[in-house]
């Protein structure tokens, strides 16, 4: 999901209904059947942190329906298994669409027990078209640098400004990799995974995904339930509303997330300055939008490029630190240096970013259906603004080269699954990117599977992030397919982490970076 992030009422609605059944082309006989994927020859390519890591590449069809046709190349990585006890390939998958999933595996085989990740080959992969995977898509590079018109199209003037750069995107796209737009898409992805598997010479895979990543090992799961072994699904996205209403749904999450960034910051009073009273800060933070619009800080971070700072705190609460000195020091110094380095952090978009939007909205606009006519996307869009203003102009442009996008769009896959051994799924209560409802939804759709529930967290990708409770019910899931069974619809509940404190010294909000885990999710995705 916008899981830039990760982020998405109108004519969808209507896919609600169809999402029963997987369409014809999605189910008809692919590579498990007419392709045969060559075994990877792995070589050294750890880094400092994971040594270990191996590298290989894959040959797969372009389009699965032709398998003798035009082939691609996929980025694998791996850390092998080391224990006697092997229980086969972990396929690991970060999200966004257009996340790299390369290094996740080294996280992934550094972050369960030893005794764990020992009994399996971690293997990560670069999706099609994204970082190391052959061709990597960037349709239009530089298209987020600063300082892009006002997110809120307040004016018809704005409104033409940033319509006139969704189209040149989708318009870049075409003219780029028209010819390979039709396959860069979630099904196809999946029968990348079952390339995957056979080429790991694995009768079986187990599958661990965050964000987007639980909607692609879910269509996975559902097109080859018998090569299922064990499914991990983190962060949950809801299955019945892509992509657009999901959109907007997210824009509401986004909304409560940083009011709660506000009280944050009010329960500080003494080490920010900004008063006691969440909502007095809150219209505080929208008047430093304003004047930001008005006079960008430093001529990089203007009203649009504030929201892109903003919104990883959406993501991840041990942000909100480093924003939080941020906005003080512009706020009660006018000093805006310390607003353009968390920018430059949290905000500001280099090549991978270039190439993971790419991948974001050529998924996104190929995958379901989007309305085609603006004035739906206007009329949706001010209303879910009136009541929650943080992100939702901001998450819409970021979403509208998919009103104009130059694919035919594809009939989503219902994940309805009863022929899986028991899932294991996470999902935070107060998570923006992917909404809590959406774990209870694919807990519903996914026969036998257990919900685990982080009561009170607000953090997108809990597992693997220092919540120890949550993290002994995947590794014992790991370790002999155990999984929690409760009564109703939360099978476990772990409390969450407590929020942060404030830095010890402003000096530190100069070095944000993050927890390893959310720089490897990214932010909307």
């Amino acid at each position: 999901m916008r899981t830039r992030a990760a982020v998405l009422c109108g004519a969808a609605v209507a896919l609600a209904g169809s999402l029963t059944a997987v369409p014809a082309e999605a189910s008809a006989p692919h590579s498990a059947e007419t392709f045969r994927a060559a075994k990877p020859s792995w070589k050294k390519c750890g880094t400092t942190d994971y040594p270990r890591l191996q590298c290989a590449s894959l040959k797969v069809p372009l389009d699965h329906a032709n398998p003798h046709g035009r082939q691609i190349t996929l980025a694998l990585s791996r850390v092998p298994h080391t224990a006697a006890t092997f229980q086969g390939p972990l396929l690991v998958n970060p999200g966004g669409p257009g996340g790299d999933g390369l290094t996740l595996a080294g996280f992934v085989a550094h972050s369960l027990p030893k005794e764990v990740a020992a009994q399996y080959d971690i293997i990560g992969f670069d999706p099609r078209g994204v970082g190391a995977s052959k061709p990597a898509l960037d349709c239009k590079p530089g298209h987020f640098g600063p300082v892009r018109p006002d997110s809120v199209p307040a004016t018809p003037e704005v409104e033409r400004a940033n319509l006139a750069r969704a189209k040149s995107f989708a318009a870049a796209c075409n003219r780029k990799y028209g010819h390979l737009l039709p396959y860069i898409n979630t099904v196809s992805a999946a029968h990348d995974i079952e390339s995957i598997r056979q080429a790991l010479g694995a009768s079986k895979v187990n599958y661990f995904g965050y964000s987007y990543g639980t909607y692609l090992g879910a269509v996975y799961a559902k097109l080859y339930p018998q090569r299922v072994r064990r499914l991990v699904l983190d962060s949950i996205a809801d299955p019945t509303d892509v992509w657009y209403t999901a959109n907007l749904n997210q824009d509401h999450a986004f909304n409560d997330r940083h009011r709660a960034f506000m009280a944050w910051v009010a329960k500080y009073d003494a080490r920010y300055g900004l008063g006691t009273d969440p909502e007095k800060i809150e219209a505080t933070w929208y008047a430093m939008r304003a004047a930001l619009a008005k006079d960008p800080a430093g001529g990089k971070v203007g009203a649009a490029e504030l929201e892109d700072t903003f919104v990883p705190g959406s993501y991840y609460n041990g942000y909100w630190p480093y924003l939080a000195e941020a906005f003080a020091a512009y706020v009660n110094h006018k000093n805006t240096g310390p607003l353009v380095e968390v920018y430059k952090h949290f905000g500001a978009v280099d090549a991978a970013d270039d190439n993971s939007y790419s991948i974001y909205t050529s998924v996104q606009c190929r995958d379901a259906f989007w309305p085609r006519d603006w004035h739906q996307w206007r009329k949706d869009n001010w209303a879910a603004y009136e009541k929650a203003p943080f992100m939702t102009w901001n998450n819409a442009w970021y979403n509208a080269p998919c009103a104009f996008w130059p694919t035919d769009s594809a009939q989503p896959v219902g994940i309805a699954n009863a022929e899986l051994p028991p899932a294991l799924l996470f999902q935070a209560t107060n998570d923006a990117a992917t909404p809590y409802e959406g774990g209870v939804t694919v807990h519903d759709l996914l026969a036998r599977s257990s919900l685990v529930v982080e009561q009170g967290g607000g953090n997108h990708g809990i597992t693997l992030s220092g919540n120890a409770c949550l993290d002994k019910y995947l590794a014992t899931y790991l370790s002999d397919g155990t999984v929690p069974r409760g009564v109703g619809t939360r099978d476990a509940v772990c409390d969450a982490l407590p929020d942060p404190k404030p830095l010890t010294s402003k000096a530190a909000s100069m070095s944000a970076r993050g927890s390893t885990l959310h720089r490897l999710l990214g932010f909307r995705g």
